[in-house]
């Protein structure tokens, strides 16, 4: 089958690698659609993020979906010709945290594309039946390989408690904040308050359903949402931008009560906050790191929903152009939203 390997950072190559072998628990997927992530151009351009080194060639690409084309002889849930979503990090299943629910914090976790963890850039994947979801005929694999970013709001609204008919700020309109919209929609926020500094991606959350957007380049955000909430502030704030402002501005946002969710990795580890703001208004204050038994819920939520989730794919490859691809996703924020692979050949659905 064909890979595109990541040998290091700015060269990727298609190169002709077997096609793995399942057996006992493990699935075959043909893979159909991978979107990329934030953290493929991170390693595509850097080699690391944080503590994961690339040390060796590697295969980036997590946000996917496919069909089932092989199963090995202990698998029950899914059959071959299922149309699968991935959820990409297979973890032990016996540590206290995978026991209590939050395995998205087991220190075993294997997770596509990072290191040393081969991606989804490939013709057909081999993963774990438990970590493989049905998705209905008439959602796309596109949608489905949404699903992982989708994920990632869906976590942060339930750790932050999200209730219906709450206001929400999302500070940073890349591919997660842009899918938070409609994961705290799909919650039943009433009032959803974003910002970013590039108009197409704010034209783009209104689609979603943003009530009020907000450039930071025109606009000081904070007053703007103190004027949105009459002075009282928002109820959950969410920072998916990475952004040290950003970060600073959505506690500023929070009403005397409100919470906010980390969901952004801003490059330096060590951030300066208001603590007598935090103390004196008893603000809740969540990380959220990846998510944990959302994929049923996705699926469902988009299903369910016109999210418009679809129309954020703007740029879409063959496996065989993943550097172009990488590049774009590089190089063009802001004309670009979401970029797709199609490591088997361009999908009519």
């Amino acid at each position: 089958m064909k890979a595109a390997v990541m040998n290091k950072p700015f060269d990727i190559e298609i190169q002709e690698i077997a096609v793995p072998q399942v057996q006992g628990d493990e699935v075959l997927v043909k893979v159909m659609a991978v979107g990329v992530c934030g953290s493929d151009i991170h390693y595509y351009e850097h080699g690391k993020i944080g503590r994961y080194v690339v040390e060796k060639p590697i295969i980036l690409g997590h946000e996917c979906a496919g069909i089932v084309a092989k199963v090995g002889e202990n698998v029950t849930n899914v059959k071959v010709g299922d149309r699968v979503a991935i959820e990409p990090g297979i973890t032990c299943g016996r540590c206290e945290y995978c026991k209590e629910g939050r395995y998205n914090l087991c220190p075993d976790v294997q997770f596509l594309a990072t290191p040393p963890v081969d991606g989804a850039f490939v013709q057909y994947i081999k993963h774990r039946e438990d970590f493989l979801f049905p998705i209905p005929d008439d959602l796309s694999f596109e949608e489905a390989a949404l699903v992982e970013p989708f994920s990632v709001g869906i976590h942060a609204a339930k750790r932050s408690n999200l209730k219906p008919g709450s206001t929400v700020a999302i500070m940073g309109m890349g591919p997660v904040g842009l899918t938070a919209i409609a994961a705290v929609k799909a919650f039943g926020a009433a009032n959803i308050i974003v910002t970013d500094l590039e108009n197409n991606r704010l034209e783009a959350a209104k689609k979603l359903g943003a009530t009020h957007v907000i450039n930071v380049l025109e606009q000081d955000p904070n007053e703007e949402i103190l004027k949105i909430t009459d002075g009282k502030g928002v109820d959950v704030a969410f920072e998916t931008a990475g952004n040290p402002k950003a970060l600073q501005s959505a506690l500023k946002a929070v009403k005397r009560g409100g919470k906010m969710a980390i969901i952004g990795l801003p490059p330096q580890d060590e951030i300066g906050l208001n603590v007598p703001l935090i103390a004196d208004n008893e603000l809740d204050i969540f990380g959220i790191f990846r998510y944990s038994n959302t994929y049923p819920q996705g699926i469902e939520f988009l299903n369910a929903q016109n999210t418009e989730l679809i129309s954020l794919i703007t740029d879409r490859f063959m496996l065989e152009e993943t550097k172009e691809a990488m590049e774009r996703a590089r190089l063009n924020k802001k004309a670009s939203l979401k970029v797709m692979v199609y490591p088997n050949g361009m999908i009519e659905e």
